[in-house]
């Protein structure tokens, strides 16, 4: 578990990034930091690994002060994946994967075999071990970095923005990933995104920041949705202008899910709920 007490970040010039954040991250779950840019949603996050150091208050791990620890040791021992991905240019893919394992002492042998294990469970053809990250997709790029930072079997997993610079096809397909490693993972995630959809999609717990890293509202999607609390999530998730609203229209024999605009979200299968059951 990671637990946020009193925590405030202020840096150089006055600019207040977090104050007095309570927060409780709970493990073996997704928990989502949304916010719009600018509300200390990163800074929160790299507080975790001591990349930011908060100005008073504690961040704490499993009831230990991570202040107590040394911040290399600390950072190795938690994955960690960002927007670009973060690879060395000149280092191939296999050797990218297996970056963490080295520095820690693993035998090459030991963590070339690990490395090729991880890119299976990214879903990376192993043809691509030899290939430069620069020969590679955008989206191939971001499974290296997710195959790398789970690399040492960490506990807990921190994503900045993970998925922001590929198109929407490739996010829907990381997304996919992410949501098929967590179920045989159970990791304790924590993720950064700018996106309600995102955030939706991905979170078992999802927590909406205003300026200041001020908490707003958090719960399950299911609970946000369904009570607003107040009119600015309303607004940040859509509820305030009927985009969250979805009906049920019959169309050549089939049930689709159509939001308030008539847009096609989804088509009811033979086992979902009959239309009497929405009333």
């Amino acid at each position: 578990m990671i637990e946020f007490r009193s925590v405030d970040k202020a840096f150089p010039g006055g600019t207040r990034a977090v104050d007095d954040l309570d927060l409780v991250i709970r493990p073996r779950e997704i928990t989502v930091l949304v916010g719009s840019s600018g509300c200390g949603k990163t800074t929160i996050l790299r507080m975790i690994n001591r990349m930011v150091e908060p100005t008073s208050g504690t961040v704490s791990i499993d009831g230990t002060d991570v202040a107590t620890r040394s911040p290399v040791p600390l950072r190795r021992s938690i994955g960690y994946v960002m927007q670009s991905a973060g690879l060395l240019p000149h280092r191939r893919v296999l050797d990218n994967v297996t970056t963490v394992l080295r520095l820690t002492g693993t035998p090459r042998a030991a963590a070339s075999a690990r490395g090729l294990e991880l890119m299976d469970t990214v879903g990376l053809d192993r043809t691509l071990a030899g290939r430069y990250p620069a020969q590679l997709s955008g989206g191939q790029q971001q499974r290296v970095g997710v195959a790398r930072a789970l690399a040492t079997d960490p506990n807990i997993l921190l994503m900045d923005e993970p998925f922001a610079a590929v198109d929407p096809i490739v996010r829907t397909e990381l997304q996919d990933e992410l949501l098929r490693l967590q179920s045989t993972l159970a990791k304790t995630i924590v993720l950064v995104t700018h996106d309600i959809d995102e955030a939706f999609r991905l979170g078992d717990h999802v927590v909406i920041l205003a300026d200041g890293g001020r908490i707003v509202q958090q719960g399950s999607p299911a609970d946000l949705l369904a009570e607003p609390a107040d009119d600015f999530v309303a607004s940040f998730i859509g509820a305030d202008r009927g985009r969250r609203a979805l009906r049920i229209e019959h169309r050549g024999g089939r049930r689709l899910v159509v939001d308030a605009e008539g847009r096609p979200a989804g088509v009811l299968d033979d086992g979902a709920v009959q239309d009497g059951g929405a009333g």
